[in-house]
C-alpha cells in the first residue's frame, strides 16, 4: 500500500509517498481502508521536525495524517463494537508513529473510531475528528454557562468555526474575531458579535463587554493579545503551546491538546446528522498530490479543510 511519510524532517523537508506492506490489526484494533484523510497544520509541524522536542522522541520515519474516514476491512481480537464493512471516522492522535492516516490503510485502536455520519460523504466526514474534538475539548475546559461571553479568535478557521457553532448552541454569547471578509460566514455559524482581525482586539472586546470577555478560545494563536481581551480572573484556552501566554491578572490559562474520545466523536457525528454542525471542505486532492496540498495549506487563507482521497 501507499503511505505518506517524512524521513528527513526540517525546513526543506518534503513529504514522501512510499510503498509498505498492508498493516495487520492486533488485539483491540481495527484496519480501515481509507476513503479520505485531511491535511492539517500539525502535518507541517511534523514535516518541519518535532523529534527531540518535548512533543516526541527522534525516529527515522514519521507517518503523516490525523483525520480519517473510511470502511473497516479487518478487525483484531477483542473488538466487538464494529463490523467489517462499516463506515467509520477516526483520529490518529499520536505524533510518534511510522504510519498514519494519509495512506491506503490505517490500523487504529477501536476507541479512536466512531461510526461515520450517514448524511455526508467521506470527504466531509473526515474533517470532523481532529478539529471537532479540539473544539469540544477546549470548550469543556472553559466550563461555560449561558451567562458567559466567549471570545473566539480564528473564528472562520477549522477549529474556530466548530467552536463558534458549538458554543452558540449552548446559549453562550460568542464574540468572534476573523478577517472582515469572513463576517457573514462567522455570523451564520452563530456568532453574536464580530470583530475584524485588523482591529485592536482588547479594546474592541471591551467596547462590547466592559471589563473584557469572561473566557477566550485562542484558535488563532495570538497569545497575549487575546489574553488582554479577557477580564481579570477570566478563563483562557490555548491550543498552541508556543502561543500560550502567562496567566496575568489572575486569569486561568489552560492548554488543550487533542486526544481521542469515542463519546465525544459520537456526539459530533450525531450533530452532523441532525444538521447542527457545519462541515467545510476547501479542496480535495489525490494522495499523490500531498506535497501540493501541503503547499496550499502553508499559503493560508483556507476556509475549510484540504482532503486527500486515496
Amino acid at each position: 500500500m501507499r503511505a505518506v511519510v517524512v524521513r528527513r524532517p526540517g525546513p526543506e523537508a518534503v513529504a514522501e509517498i512510499i510503498e509498505v506492506s498492508v498493516p495487520e490489526p492486533g488485539p483491540g484494533t481495527v484496519r480501515v481502508k481509507v476513503a479520505a484523510a485531511t491535511v492539517n497544520p500539525v502535518d507541517l509541524m511534523v514535516r518541519n521536525g518535532v523529534g527531540g522536542t518535548p512533543f516526541a522522541a527522534p525516529r527515522d520515519q514519521w507517518g503523516i495524517g490525523w483525520d480519517v474516514a473510511g470502511v473497516i476491512d479487518a478487525i483484531g481480537a477483542g473488538v466487538d463494537e464494529f463490523t467489517v464493512g462499516q463506515a467509520v471516522i477516526g483520529i490518529s492522535d499520536r505524533l510518534d508513529v511510522s504510519l498514519a492516516a494519509q495512506a491506503d490503510y490505517i490500523v487504529l485502536e477501536a476507541q479512536n473510531l466512531a461510526p461515520a455520519p450517514t448524511s455526508v460523504p467521506a470527504q466531509a466526514a473526515a474533517t470532523i475528528p481532529l478539529n471537532g474534538l479540539t473544539a469540544v475539548q477546549a470548550l469543556a475546559a472553559l466550563e461555560l454557562t449561558p451567562a458567559d461571553s466567549l471570545l473566539i479568535t480564528g473564528a472562520a478557521g477549522a477549529v474556530g468555526g466548530y467552536a463558534v457553532e458549538l458554543a452558540a448552541a449552548q446559549g453562550v454569547r460568542v464574540i468572534a474575531s476573523a478577517s472582515a471578509a469572513d463576517e457573514a460566514i462567522v455570523r451564520a455559524l452563530g456568532a453574536t458579535d464580530f470583530i475584524p482581525r485588523e482591529a485592536d482586539l482588547p479594546d474592541a472586546v471591551r467596547a462590547l463587554v466592559p471589563g473584557g470577555a469572561d473566557a477566550a478560545l485562542d484558535a488563532a494563536a495570538l497569545g497575549p493579545e487575546t489574553l488582554a481581551a479577557v477580564r481579570a480572573r477570566g478563563r483562557f484556552v490555548s491550543i498552541s503551546v508556543p502561543a500560550t501566554p502567562i496567566p496575568l491578572r489572575g486569569t486561568e490559562v489552560t492548554i488543550v491538546l487533542v486526544h481521542a474520545d469515542r463519546p465525544q466523536l459520537d456526539e459530533l457525528v450525531a450533530l452532523v446528522d441532525k444538521g447542527q454542525l457545519t462541515l467545510r471542505v476547501a479542496e480535495t486532492y489525490p494522495l499523490d498530490q500531498v506535497a501540493t496540498a501541503q503547499r496550499r495549506l502553508a499559503a493560508g487563507g483556507l476556509r475549510g479543510r484540504l482532503v486527500l482521497v486515496p
